[in-house]
């Protein structure tokens, strides 16, 4: 490189260094960065600027693998973090091994961050010797690992030009969701480490599969090792993104989980600028106005704390609220009214996919715009979607033949004298079922026709 002149200048100018490194893919970074050192250390921030990580038992605890973190870590800026429901992450009750009773363990998270051997050993990780001693015994190095509050704390110290966090853990069955998995003390150690953790570019948080039950551990008013400043990390976030496994919509359906999900976003609501929720599954109810339901007003038999289900939920209301995109709701015409108009002196932009009005319609729902703009030009612009047939043009056929062809095919009358026009109305079938596959499927689709499209 140093007996090129031309190719130093252009490799020591930043901006077309960076642009080519852009057309590098991540795939070949790898090997670009084995050619010489000064490639190994331009490339590393583009390499590292997205990592991902599948949590294991040794994910944070082997040396090397922190020290390489440590090295690389001031790269990244969006993390996705995963770590799904299986057989090895379920709970067993814990036994008492000489009565064969089960014994209740109260978990309060271990924080210690002493590197001395001696002071880390003088002190029992969980509360007690005995506790300690019994869930070594019983419980899989999985659950040690994600109880490893320090661990998890030395990791995101490293990465403190962190912007974005995603988290992830999709697979849990319904019939666990009032069980307590390894799953959850990840989410309460990945919770902690990012309170006591300087990241301060930290404004944008992804929750994507995640059961209902994680906004608990997530949520720092309801302890788990929470700090009086741990809320103050978290209103910092502007930009939410929750996919959550949808409880199913039913006239009274199990309340605990939808009171925790309000509780949770209105942790969020002075600082959040761009929200997105999304139920996935069946349709749930809308996170945006849980005060207004019935079944959370009432007392019901199937909330796990029936002495605080007489508390009534206060209005979610996001100050700074500007866009707004919501999935696979049921939801009433005036909740909606009631949401844009509470919201109208922030929100810019809302957006409600596949949902179904339980009550109402549309224009109902929309009223507060003809009361915020003055008048009902809003409605001339509203776009109308649609599904539209494709229709590709033959290449050296007569305009009159394709008429015919047309019509034929649109009239559905099939003329067996003509084999073009047969051979039409049978791509026009195969049409159907191809279109609605993969690129493969249409590109076999044109070639397999018996004209020659452009």
């Amino acid at each position: 490189m140093a007996s090129s002149s031309t190719f130093l200048r252009f490799w020591l100018t930043e901006r077309p260094r960076d642009t080519l490194l852009s057309f590098v893919s991540k795939e070949d970074l790898p090997a670009f960065r084995l050619a010489c050192h000064d490639f190994s250390v331009r490339a590393a921030p583009l390499l590292f600027k997205e990592i991902n990580i599948d949590f294991c038992a040794s994910t944070f605890t082997k040396p090397a693998r922190m020290a390489a973190l440590d090295r690389i870590g001031h790269h990244t800026s969006t993390l996705t973090f995963t770590m799904a429901h299986t057989p090895e992450t379920f709970l067993p009750p814990l036994l008492d091994p000489t009565t064969g009773e089960e014994v209740t363990f109260i978990y309060e998270p271990y924080t210690q961050t002493s590197r001395d051997s001696a002071s880390r050993l003088s002190n029992p990780t969980y509360g007690s010797w005995e506790m300690t001693d019994l869930l070594v015994k019983q419980y899989s190095p999985l659950f040690h690992a994600a109880a490893n509050v320090p661990s998890f704390i030395r990791a995101f110290s490293s990465l403190r030009n962190l912007k974005h966090l995603n988290i992830s853990c999709p697979g849990q069955e319904a019939t666990q969701r009032y069980r307590r998995s390894i799953v959850d003390y990840v989410l309460i150690s990945i919770r902690i480490a990012v309170e006591r953790s300087n990241l301060a570019s930290l404004d944008t948080l992804s929750l994507v599969s995640i059961h209902p039950g994680a906004t608990l551990y997530l949520n720092p008013v309801m302890g788990f090792g929470a700090l009086p400043n741990s809320i103050k990390r978290w209103k910092r976030i502007e930009n939410l993104t929750i996919c959550m496994d949808s409880i199913p919509f039913t006239p009274y359906p199990p309340s605990d989980h939808l009171k925790l999900l309000h509780s949770y976003l209105q942790l969020f609501a002075s600082s959040v600028t761009d929200f997105v929720f999304r139920w996935q599954g069946v349709k749930g109810l809308s996170p945006l106005s849980l005060d207004k339901e019935v079944c959370l007003q009432k007392s019901s038999p199937d909330v796990a704390c029936p002495r605080r289900c007489h508390l009534a939920l206060l209005p979610l209301k996001f100050e700074k609220l500007r866009n707004m995109e919501v999935e696979n709701l049921v939801v009433d015409a005036a909740q909606i009214s009631s949401f844009i108009t509470a919201h109208r002196h922030t929100i810019r932009d809302f957006n409600f996919e596949d949902t179904h009005l339980r009550s109402g319609d549309w224009d109902q729902a929309l009223t507060p715009l003809t009361r915020i703009s003055g008048s009902e030009k809003w409605k001339e612009k509203a776009e109308e979607v649609m599904d539209v047939p494709l229709l590709l043009d033959p290449v050296g056929l007569e305009e009159k033949r394709v008429n015919e062809a047309l019509v034929d095919y649109f009239n559905c009358k099939p003329r067996p004298s003509r084999p073009s026009i047969g051979a039409w109305q049978k791509a026009g079938s195969r049409s159907r079922e191809l279109f609605g596959g993969t690129p493969e499927h249409f590109r076999r689709f044109l070639r397999t026709s018996v004209f020659s499209w452009r």
